[in-house]
């Protein structure tokens, strides 16, 4: 009884572990279930998440690539909205073409009615006409240059004339600092020219056009004391023209023009060199020509101009110099310039203009310029080597503020002009006669056409801010200056000479009376014809591989 009642307890147990096994090994089973299925769950959890990082990366890179899109959009539309207008070659040739005859026009009518007035003939009457007419003058004048200032292509005319700049300057640069200046080709300019100061500058110049057009560095050598007497002053005044600027020694020297293998060429005086370069001025380089002939109305002078201001670039010595008189001298603006040459110069070189020739000019300037508001104050810089002038100047003008320096024109004397002294003084007088808005001088003096060259590499183009008592613009030693005729015509007299549009002539001067002189290249003849008439012709040369044209055999390949 016992027996079945154990055995049956034990059947019980074993039954209960039995299925509790079952239940346990069931649960093992649904665990490793379950978590193989959470593990598949996470699995694909973590690809999903590496996708969408993925995704997103390439979201951002292309988020990064639309910004930087967007932003160029953005900048092009600033650079297209901030770029200057350019205008057309034909544009502004026409604009300053309508000027200069404006300009003719009046020195036409104004001339003829100065003539009828000496006749003493309803003199009254045609003093009135010629007040009228001037005022007509001015106002067209007005109203000429007022479409520079409405037209849109100001910020363009100062943006070309700073990239041109900025090319010249950096060429010049280059060729006075070669890589290697013991195996650099030279040019020799030497002071050997006895003449004033603005001669031997100019003389300079030539040398630099030169040696910008034959690609060598330009060598400076001015020991000859006699000829050239600010040899220890200059190189405290301006910068030096390069790195170094001494000749090479137990090197030979060959004279003009040597080959592309002559290391050191010694370059003549400009009227003294043969075979005659062809590339002097009225030359200018025919890769700037397109552009400036656009930008400037005589090319010639702002290339000149350039050369200038790299061979005048001062020291800050000289800069603190010019400083401290623009503040003795409350030098301001409006102010025009008026230089004046006496002493040496008359009778040998150029005719005696009284200051009241100068003055009429000044007065014209001021009356053009009182159109467009209120003149508070005249003021003219004096610039003078006869020192009597300030007085005269003063008593007869008092309605003028006279500014400039009596010790200048004393250093510009005769017996000190090559003292230390007369150089500051020239370098003061050139320095703010090229600031001027306005000059008024004679063109036969060398000094007065460096102060206008410098000039137009200060403004864009300054080619009309001048006038001139005498000649017109010229290089000392150039071979020409061509005009072209654009309207024909018929000779009115024995003094006058006909036109075929087209027609080409030699230019001797214009008489500032509506007529120029000058000679008809097809005909032969010397004389008048209308300045309205023609044009300027530009005449242009091509560097090509460090060679140009050396004899005036190749004009015809050049034209």
């Amino acid at each position: 009884m016992r027996l079945q009642w154990f055995m049956r307890v034990f059947a019980f147990f074993a039954f209960v572990l039995l299925v509790m096994s079952m239940i346990q090994r069931f649960k093992y089973n649904q665990d490793n279930s379950v978590i193989e299925s959470n593990s598949q769950k996470l699995s694909k959890c973590i690809q999903t998440l590496q996708n969408l990082r993925l995704a997103n990366v390439k979201l951002n890179a292309e988020l990064d690539n639309l910004n930087k899109k967007i932003r160029n959009q953005q900048r092009i539309k600033e650079l297209r909205d901030s770029e200057p207008i350019t205008p057309s070659k034909e544009y502004e040739v026409l604009r300053r073409r309508i000027y200069s005859n404006t300009k003719e026009f009046w020195y036409y009518v104004n001339s003829g009615l100065k003539s009828l007035n000496k006749s003493m003939i309803g003199v009254e009457r045609i003093h009135k006409i010629k007040n009228i007419v001037g005022e007509h003058f001015r106002s067209l004048l007005k109203d000429v240059s007022g479409l520079a200032e409405v037209d849109n292509y100001s910020k363009w005319r100062q943006q070309e004339s700073e990239s041109l700049s900025i090319l010249v300057q950096s060429r010049l640069e280059e060729i006075q600092n070669p890589p290697n200046w013991f195996t650099a080709r030279q040019l020799v300019c030497k002071i050997e020219k006895f003449c004033g100061f603005g001669c031997q500058l100019h003389h300079i110049v030539y040398c630099f056009i030169v040696a910008y057009s034959t690609q060598r560095m330009l060598v400076l050598d001015y020991h000859n004391i006699e000829a050239w007497r600010y040899g220890e002053v200059w190189p405290n005044i301006f910068l030096p023209f390069g790195d170094t600027s001494t000749l090479l020694k137990n090197i030979s020297v060959v004279k003009w023009p040597g080959n592309q293998n002559s290391q050191i060429v010694y370059l003549p005086p400009i009227d003294s060199i043969h075979p005659r370069p062809y590339f002097l001025p009225q030359m200018i380089p025919a890769d700037l020509a397109p552009r400036l002939t656009v930008l400037h109305g005589d090319p010639i002078v702002w290339w000149i101009g350039q050369i200038l201001k790299y061979m005048l670039r001062p020291q800050l010595s000289t800069i603190h110099i010019l400083d401290d008189y623009a503040n003795k001298l409350k030098f301001q603006k409006p102010i025009v310039g008026v230089h004046i040459r006496r002493t040496d110069k008359i009778n040998s070189e150029a005719s005696l203009h009284t200051l009241d020739e100068y003055m009429v000019h000044v007065e014209e300037y001021y009356k053009q310029k009182e159109l467009s508001g209120n003149v508070s104050r005249k003021r003219i810089y004096l610039a003078t080597d006869e020192q009597t002038l300030f007085d005269e100047a003063k008593r007869n003008y008092p309605e003028y503020e006279i500014i400039g320096s009596d010790d200048i024109s004393r250093t510009a004397s005769v017996k000190n002009r090559k003292s230390k002294e007369a150089l500051i003084g020239i370098i003061v007088d050139i320095h703010f006669l090229s600031l001027s808005d306005h000059l008024v001088c004679t063109f036969s003096s060398q000094l007065c056409r460096v102060a206008y060259e410098i000039m137009n590499s200060l403004y864009p183009d300054a080619s009309s801010r001048f006038t001139s008592l005498d000649d017109i613009y010229y290089f000392g030693g150039q071979a020409h200056r061509i005009n072209e005729a654009v309207l024909p015509h018929k000779a009115n007299g024995p003094d006058e000479i006909d036109l075929q549009v087209e027609d080409q002539i030699f230019v001797a001067g214009n008489h500032w009376n509506g007529y120029s002189k000058g000679r008809n290249l097809r005909t032969g003849l010397l004389g008048l014809y209308p300045t309205f008439k023609v044009i300027p012709k530009i005449e242009t040369t091509t560097i090509i591989d460090t060679e140009t044209i050396i004899s005036q055999d190749g004009k015809n390949k050049n034209n």
